[in-house]
């Protein structure tokens, strides 16, 4: 698997677990002090989270971080 793809599937596991859990994107952007448009970019695959992002994300979701990459592809 590429990076590129890797990052991407990343991304859509976030939203699969935002939208689970019925929180707007402006609602996680609020509880996780990330901005809106970062989330959105972070989502879709088009930047490269940190891991601090990521617990970060993982926190506001109470989720462990390792929920995002469940059956990931390798």
């Amino acid at each position: 698997m590429s990076k590129e793809l890797f990052i991407k599937q990343v991304g859509e596991r976030i939203r699969e677990v935002r939208k689970g859990k019925n929180l707007s994107l402006g609602k996680m952007s609020l509880l996780s002090d990330i901005k809106k448009s970062n989330l959105s970019r972070i989502e879709s695959g088009k930047t490269n989270i940190t891991l601090g992002t990521l617990y970060t994300i993982s926190q506001v979701l109470k989720v462990p971080v390792s929920d995002f990459f469940i059956d990931l592809p390798e």
